[in-house]
């Protein structure tokens, strides 16, 4: 465990046990999206490089239109 982590939950401990418990479901909800995002990312790069792939031969062949995040 980090240093930083010990300090968390040693903090933590003085809290009142209801306070305790929010910010322990919190945390765990948290490591959860975590947990997911990782395996949601690393299951998608097929599909971003198929993509990506796409877009540079849609450029290269002109069918692309430079935007700014405002245009689109």
């Amino acid at each position: 465990m980090t240093a930083l982590l010990e300090r968390a939950f040693e903090q933590a401990m003085i809290l009142p046990e209801a306070l305790q418990d929010d910010l322990a479901e919190q945390w765990l909800q948290e490591l959860e999206w975590e947990l997911n995002w990782d395996t949601t990312f690393a299951a998608s790069q097929p599909l971003l490089e198929q993509l990506a792939l796409k877009a540079l031969q849609d450029d290269q062949a002109g069918r692309a239109v430079e935007m700014g995040f405002d245009e689109l």
